[in-house]
């Protein structure tokens, strides 16, 4: 099949696709702020995981199945590893007593800033992978040592007084102490001021940025190709927001998904070590095709689910 090239112009479109949807989630589908329900949740969750199937067919369509087998490795892979990610968001609006009603516009508004980062770190990486593949070593290498420090790594709470963006954000506005409605920003004393929702919506957008540095690289265990790295992180992270309400009454319970994604990022960074690359010693090569590497993530956080609701249900039937 002739293989259609990627330009410039695919780009635009798929970022004019994201804005819209955006605009329309914000703008017209949800004028009023409200709770995000259960059902509403999941019907957000399953039209972004629709969205991003019909968006592998059309690669498949334009570009052939291995390209399409790789968007959909690169999804699995960066919507499973940004999971973490949701227990940090839930810590984050607990410890700022964020009103359920304006969780969904910050969730929505920080995919904005997620667009940037994400297409800044891709852009990076991809330019080290094209002219220094060596730099993929070093990737695999650094996914293997983050898996085993999320092992040990405890996340309890969240210490807005520690965070270097909220502290400049502070000295450069004063901030109020109750919230203006959906508001970021509002005035004391004639002063453009911030607001708590400002500070979370800052703080979900670093985490962001720590967890990106993590599932960043290991997409590109999948592909070498930009725009897969970044529509199929684009497409997760649009996903994330709605998931978050769906689970989120659930995240207390799913007790081994820690250790199950830190094995899914280890694994990640062993395939990356082990995948041919241009010279490698011959004895280095490994290759492990892209559904196989789909099928092990899937079947690790299969696992370590199943693992959780056991032990949960196990725990409530032996409670008093």
């Amino acid at each position: 099949m002739n293989r259609i090239e990627i330009t410039p112009w695919h780009w635009l479109g798929f970022i004019a696709f994201v804005l819209v949807c955006i605009a329309l989630d914000l703008g017209v589908l949800r004028r009023r702020p409200h709770p995000v329900k259960l059902l509403e949740a999941a019907a957000w969750s399953a039209l972004w995981f629709a969205l991003a199937m019909i968006f592998a067919a059309v690669l498949w369509r334009w570009r052939g199945h291995g390209d399409a087998a790789q968007f959909a490795a690169g999804y699995f892979i960066e919507l499973s590893l940004s999971l973490d990610n949701l227990l940090v968001i839930a810590l984050i609006f607990a410890s700022f007593k964020t009103p359920p009603q304006f969780q969904h516009r910050v969730l929505v508004c920080g995919i904005l800033g997620a667009l940037v980062m994400r297409g800044a770190m891709i852009g990076v990486g991809a330019e080290l992978v094209q002219n220094f593949e060596w730099v993929l070593y070093l990737f695999g290498a650094f996914l293997v040592f983050a898996g085993v420090k999320m092992m040990f790594e405890r996340q309890d709470e969240v210490r807005p007084e520690k965070n270097p963006v909220l502290r400049l954000a502070r000295k450069i506005f004063p901030v109020v102490p109750n919230f203006d409605g959906p508001r970021f920003f509002t005035r004391l004393n004639g002063r453009l001021a911030l607001t708590p929702l400002a500070l979370v919506l800052l703080l979900i957008e670093t985490s962001d940025l720590i967890f990106a540095v993590d599932s960043v690289p290991a997409v590109f265990s999948v592909t070498r190709s930009a725009f897969i790295v970044f529509t199929s992180n684009v497409f997760a992270i649009l996903g994330l927001r709605s998931l978050y309400f769906l689970l989120a009454g659930a995240l207390g319970f799913f007790r081994y998904l820690k250790i199950g994604l830190s094995v899914v990022l280890a694994f990640v960074g062993v395939k990356m070590l082990l995948d041919p690359h241009e010279s490698p010693p011959q004895w280095f090569q490994v290759e492990i095709p892209t559904h196989i590497s789909l099928l092990v993530a899937a079947a690790i956080l299969a696992i370590s689910i199943a693992l959780s609701v056991t032990a949960a249900r196990r725990e409530k039937k032996s409670a008093p």
